[in-house]
C-alpha cells in the first residue's frame, strides 16, 4: 500500500529592486530586477532530515535549476504543507514555474498552518514564531536582518550558511506547529484515503481508534472514533436499525 508524500516546506526570496523618488508609500518609477527564488527547505513527513537547496548549489544567479528541483518535489507530492502558503510560499513558487516554461505539476492538496491557527484558534499573533514559542514547540532562529539577504545576494558564504540554518529551521518548526494543530483541522486532506484505506483517521491514516458512542441526526446515525495515534475525531456512518 503506497504511502501518501506529505512535503513540508519553506522558501526564501530575493526582493524586486526598483527605482523610487522617496521612502514613504512610494510608486515604483521602473523595475531594475524582479524577484527570485534564494533557497528553499524541505521535509517529507516522517522523515527526519530537513534538507535544502540554494542558488549557490548551482553557482549561478538564475534560479531556473533551483526551482526545477523544487518542481520535482511539488510533482512528486501528494500533500504540500506551509505556514501561510496559500497566499505567499505556493503561489511563489508557481509563480517561478510559470516564469520558467514549466508545465503543471501533479495536482496537490494543502495545508496552510496560518490559515489553520486563524481558523480554529484566536490567538494574540499567528506567526510561525509566535505559535511555536506558544505552543512550546521552539521558535525561528534570529538572524541578522535585511543585511543576511543582501549578503546572499552578494554571495557571500557566510550568509548562505545563516540563512540555510534560517530556512531549515523554519521548516523543522512548522512541521512541529503543525504536528500539533493536526487533531484540531476538520478538513484536513484524508491520508486514509490516500492510502487506499477503506476505514482509517483521516488526519493521519492510523486505523487505531477509541469509539466515543453514536450521533445521531434526523437521516443518519454515526459512530464518533477517536484516533489514537494522533488524537484527531472522525466519525463512520452506521445502519439505522442497529441503533434504533
Amino acid at each position: 500500500m503506497k504511502k501518501p508524500k506529505v512535503l513540508i516546506f519553506d522558501i526564501e526570496t530575493a526582493p524586486n529592486l526598483a527605482y523610487v523618488w522617496g521612502k514613504w508609500e512610494q510608486n515604483v518609477i521602473e523595475f531594475k530586477e524582479e524577484w527570485h527564488m534564494l533557497c528553499y527547505a524541505y521535509k517529507w513527513l516522517g522523515d527526519s532530515k530537513v534538507q535544502a537547496a540554494s542558488l549557490q548549489d548551482w553557482r549561478c544567479k538564475s534560479d531556473r535549476e533551483l526551482v526545477k528541483s523544487l518542481w520535482k518535489l511539488f510533482d512528486e507530492a501528494d500533500v504540500v504543507i506551509a505556514h501561510n502558503g496559500d497566499a505567499f510560499d505556493i503561489k511563489k513558487t508557481q509563480a517561478r514555474f510559470i516564469f520558467h516554461g514549466l508545465k503543471p505539476p501533479s495536482p496537490i492538496v494543502t495545508v496552510d498552518t496560518k490559515k489553520v491557527a486563524k481558523r480554529y484558534f484566536s490567538f494574540n499573533c499567528n506567526k510561525l514564531d509566535s505559535l511555536g514559542q506558544l505552543l512550546g514547540v521552539g521558535r525561528k532562529v534570529k538572524h541578522s536582518g535585511f543585511e543576511l539577504w543582501l549578503g546572499c545576494m552578494n554571495n557571500k558564504k557566510a550568509s548562505w550558511k545563516e540563512m540555510i540554518a534560517y530556512n531549515k529551521q523554519d521548516v523543522t518548526l512548522l512541521e512541529r506547529v503543525y504536528l500539533k494543530m493536526r487533531p484540531w483541522i476538520k478538513n484536513h486532506p484524508s491520508i486514509a484515503f490516500l492510502e487506499g484505506k477503506a476505514e482509517g483517521c483521516p488526519n493521519c491514516g492510523s486505523q487505531k481508534f477509541k469509539s466515543y458512542g453514536i450521533r445521531r441526526t434526523k437521516a443518519s446515525a454515526y459512530r464518533r472514533l477517536r484516533c489514537l495515534a494522533c488524537s484527531a475525531f472522525s466519525r463512520v456512518r452506521v445502519p439505522l436499525k442497529e441503533v434504533a
